[in-house]
């Protein structure tokens, strides 16, 4: 799988549509040269004391890069060397540090974004669960994205499904909610709620807020697809300029 087309599958099957590229700066994955928007791609920032670290919001001071791979692409690459080689010629020195953990810490990253995010929409009043409350809302048409918790059970999954595909979702690009990669002691954290296994966004736009959290964070955890082009060959220099002929 490509860099960035996990993500976009991961957008597809949360009924969201493809990017729009051209809306935004594209960036390039200093591993792959793929480009894709700042939803799509991560951001690693440099600190002042030449450390990597995370910058999944994008929103850290200072020199960032971009990657658009897996977990388990970035490890490799990691590991190999690869990935530092890219990330000196993107930062234009060597005078870096990358920790062994950098996988690790995107993919916690990636993570508390995603549930922080739930977390300020069931604040906003713009989530519901508790599975007859979402069942209802289901059926009502009232729901916009269907969520379940990792260790959700079967039968409660196809239940909730069916309803929403009762209400509706199938007209919105939906045929089953997403599984969240989280269980559901992790999601009640995140809520400030008891025992919460099934969610619901009945708003549309913090429904799409959810989703993109989640595309991105489901499209990294994924251990599909190997190293692919960066492999082959050396990875030109990318960071936070944008490619030419964006605005």
């Amino acid at each position: 799988m490509g860099p960035k087309a996990g993500v976009q599958s991961s957008r597809k099957e949360a009924g969201l549509p493809p990017s729009r590229e051209h809306s935004q700066p594209e960036r390039t994955c200093v591993l792959t040269r793929a480009h894709g928007s700042r939803d799509e791609l991560i951001r690693l920032a440099l600190g002042p004391d030449g450390q990597v670290l995370p910058d999944v919001r994008a929103k850290a001071p200072g020199r960032g890069a971009w990657i658009g791979v897996s977990r388990s692409q970035l490890d490799a690459a990691n590991a190999k060397g690869k990935l530092k080689a890219a990330l000196s010629r993107a930062f234009k020195t060597g005078e870096l540090s990358l920790p062994s953990e950098l996988g690790a810490l995107i993919e916690a990253a990636l993570s508390r974004d995603a549930l922080d995010r739930l977390g300020m929409e069931a604040r906003s009043g713009t989530l519901i669960n508790g599975a007859d409350r979402v069942d209802t809302a289901a059926r009502s048409g009232k729901v916009h994205l269907l969520l379940h918790a990792a260790d959700a059970g079967e039968d409660g999954r196809r239940k909730l499904d069916q309803a929403w595909r009762m209400g509706g979702a199938e007209e919105r690009g939906h045929r089953h909610g997403l599984v969240i990669p989280a269980p559901r002691t992790m999601l009640s954290m995140a809520l400030g709620r008891e025992n919460v296994v099934h969610v619901a966004l009945t708003d549309r736009a913090a429904a799409t807020r959810v989703a993109r959290a989640l595309a991105r964070w489901r499209a990294f955890i994924d251990p599909d697809g190997g190293l692919g082009r960066s492999d082959a060959a050396p990875a030109a220099a990318s960071t936070d300029e944008p490619n030419e002929g964006t605005k």
